[in-house]
Order: structure tokens, then sequence, then C-alpha cells
């Protein structure tokens, strides 16, 4: 793979809020809403959903209702027997490397067009006919919030910049200028309990702008206007375990490997790359000036963005560029789902960019609104993820797009988190976290 800049072109999808909506626009460029239909299909087929053949009319109607809530071998079973699927249609094959993002075709067919397959042959009916029926309380099916509902809110007294919710220790940290506030349970349902504990910064002037929670949500990791990165044990009481001196004066972005081993630090014009486990600068890795406002990582890759408008990955062996992603307006956040094979962007325009980490496929969903905040977080079960935009807060289901609720507050929102138990979302914003319950 080069590491060229590469103009990107993107099938476009649609945030809607009713399921019958019509959720894909073409694309000015010529990407045709074939491939609109056809980036839904991918994105279902990660999540798990049944990939029907764009605009059959099963999507529409009563059977995909019922087909809709059947476990995979019921579905498998009264697919098979349905003549509107009895074609085979492409959507996991690679693209080829000449084609633009979101589009790619079959060689001898055109895309978009059934490719005719034999119907099962009775073998296949026996075996499937000898599968035993799933239970419906054991089948496990992704749920998403239908609403929230504001319950709380937590007086840190100073601007939050960075929010961490640890659902094993029961806790939130506001973190800003001087000191990080924790928080119990308990005030989660108050709006002006006192905060459990306050860990004061040694320099005062010292502002935590990014942190980031461990796996396994013992662990945190602060940065921001400091000479150093501090490493924080949550349980049983907060505590500085270490404090690792960066190279750079401001950390504007944080990021975990998903072992917890690896941890990238973003400062302006380059990124800190520490090994965690023993507390060692790895590397300085260089990378544009203005292209290094956040950072995220996904495997062996790491991603980085800012005013320069591009999108940059990176490989985490060999230190290489592996592209260079042309998005038009400044990156905000970026952000992954848990499965680290999609990678969201949030743009200035308020626009999110949903991009594959390994496959040649973007899409944009459009909202078209100049905004100074935008923050991403994506859920841990991967069925929804949250975009924060200024005053406003939007629900959205992966990969639907469907907008399950939206809330408005009064000040901007600085930064969001989502608890790993689906219970809780905190934002923080001028002096104050809001806390809002997940109903599900």
């Amino acid at each position: 793979m080069s590491g060229k800049k590469e103009e990107t072109s993107f099938s476009i999808l649609r945030i809607y809020d009713e399921p019958e909506e019509r959720r894909y626009e073409p694309e000015s460029s010529g990407v045709s809403s074939q491939a609109g239909h056809h980036a839904q299909s991918q994105l279902d087929g990660v999540y798990g959903t049944p990939q029907w053949p764009p605009g059959s009319p099963a999507q529409h109607g009563p059977v995909y209702q019922e087909m809709s809530s059947l476990t995979p071998q019921q579905w498998a079973l009264q697919a098979l027997d349905r003549s509107e699927l009895q074609a085979s249609w492409f959507s996991e094959g690679e693209p080829r490397e000449e084609a633009e993002f979101g589009s790619s075709s079959l060689p001898g067919f055109e895309f978009g067009q059934p490719c005719p397959s034999p119907p099962p042959s009775e073998e296949v009916w026996s075996f499937l006919r000898a599968i035993p029926p799933i239970a419906d309380e054991v089948v496990v099916r992704q749920r998403t919030p239908r609403a929230s509902w504001k319950v709380g809110k937590l007086c840190h007294g100073k601007k939050v910049c960075a929010i961490a919710i640890s659902s094993l220790t029961h806790h939130v940290y506001t973190c800003g200028h001087g000191y990080i506030r924790v928080w119990d349970e308990s005030a989660l349902h108050t709006w002006n309990k006192a905060p459990q504990a306050q860990l004061n910064f040694q320099d005062h002037h010292n502002c935590v702008l990014t942190c980031k929670l461990f796996s396994d949500e013992q662990n945190l990791i602060t940065g921001g206007v400091s000479r150093t990165l501090t490493l924080w044990d949550l349980a049983p009481t907060p505590r500085i375990r270490a404090h690792l001196a960066s190279t750079g004066p401001i950390c504007y972005s944080l990021a975990i490997s998903s072992s917890a081993q690896i941890c990238l630090a973003c400062f302006k014009g380059f990124v800190e790359i520490w090994d965690l486990q023993n507390q060692i600068l790895i590397r300085k890795h260089e990378v544009p000036e203005y292209g290094s406002r956040c950072v995220d990582i996904t495997g062996n890759k790491f991603w980085t963005g800012g005013e320069d408008t591009s999108l940059y990955s990176w490989d985490l062996r060999s230190y290489q560029k592996l592209q260079q992603y042309s998005l038009h307006h400044e990156i905000l956040s970026i952000s992954h789902d848990p499965s680290e094979e999609w990678m969201l962007v949030g743009l200035r325009t308020s626009d999110i960019i949903i991009l594959h980490a390994h496959r040649k496929e973007a899409f944009k969903a459009v909202v078209h609104k100049y905004v100074h905040h935008h923050n991403l977080k994506f859920s841990s079960c991967g069925s929804y993820f949250v975009t924060t935009l200024d005053e406003s807060i939007h629900c959205l289901s992966a990969p639907s797009l469907q907008r399950l609720f939206q809330e408005e507050e009064s000040t901007e929102i600085l930064c969001c988190d989502v608890s790993s138990d689906n219970q809780y979302l905190v934002t923080g914003s001028k002096n104050c976290a809001t806390v809002y319950q997940l109903l599900f």
C-alpha cells in the first residue's frame, strides 16, 4: 500500500429518524445510489445483519419485519425458501486496486446485477433441517438505547476538558485545569453533591485536555498542558502510579491499544509512542505539523488528523505512512468501533466520515453545520455511537445511522464518554458535567 495522497470518493449515507425513510443519496461525484445501498450492505455485514438485495421489496414489507427478528438459522431456512432471495449479490469481495472508495465490481457482471445461482439441493435442505432450533432466550441481540434521561449534574467548578467513566470502579472522573474530580455512582443521580475526592496537580497551571481508560478500567492515563503524561491507578482509591516525561508542551490527544501495552500521545508535529508496561518511550514519530490534533490506533495501524484536512494512516511496526485521505475539512475527532474494523472521523462541518480500516471503502454521513467542537464515542457493544456537535447530542445506531435520540444543552459540549456497561452517557462543558441514563 502506497503512502501517496489519494483523492477520496464517498458513498453518501443519510442520518434518518424513521426506519422506513430512505437513507441513501447519490453522490455528486458520480457514485450511483446503488453504491449507497452497497455501502450499507457491507456495513450491515460487519454487524451480522442479513444483507438484503438493494431495492428488494422484502426490505419494506411485513416479511422484513418478521425476518429481522429471527435467529440466524431460522433466517437461513426462510431465506432459502423465498424466490426473491434466489439471486446471489456481490457484497463481500475486495475492491480492485484501481477502484475508488465505496465502489467495487465483479468481473463479468455489472455492479448491482444479480448473479444466477441454482436452488438449494435436497442435501442442503436435510442439513439445515437437522440443525436444532435455538431458544430465543439464549440468542444474544445487540441493544440500542431508545431514549435518554437527564438524571444529574456534576459540578466540576471549572471547564471540563476530558471525562472517563469506569464501570469497574463505578466512578466518573472529570478532568480540567488544576485538578481531577472523582464522583461515585450515588452522585450521578443528584444535582449538587460534592465529589468523593479531588486530585490536585502539583503544578496548578497544568490542565488535562485528554484522558484514556485502560481496557481493564482500573487505570487511567492523562495528558494536556504539562510536560508529563500521568498514569493513575484507580482502584481501590485513585493514586499516581507514574509520570512519563514527554517531549512536547501540550498533548492534544491520547490513544491506547486494545492490549493496553501501547499508548500514543499526539503533540504538534509528532506522536510519542510509549510502552506502557515498561514505561519506556519507544519512538518520537514525526507527523505533519497541522495534522496532529487527533490520534487513534487499530491493530497495527495508527491514525492522525487535524487542521490540514487530511487523515493519515501509519504502520505501527515500520512507522511508514500508509495512506493519506484528503477530506477537505478540518478534522476534530477520530474514533474506531470495538471490532477495530471501522474508523469514524468527525469534521468541522459536522459531517462524519466512515472508513474501513483495511479495505478501500469510504462513506460520508452529511450534516453540513459548522461547529467548534465535534466529539465521537462508540459504545462498547458496537451497536451505537454518540456524536456531540457544540450544544447538540446525537445518538446514532450502527451501522444504519438511525437517530436513536437527540438532546440539547445550554452550553457547548467539550467532551463525552459512554460507560462500558451502556448505562450512562456523561458530557463535559463550561463548568460541569451532565449525566444521562440510557433507556433501552
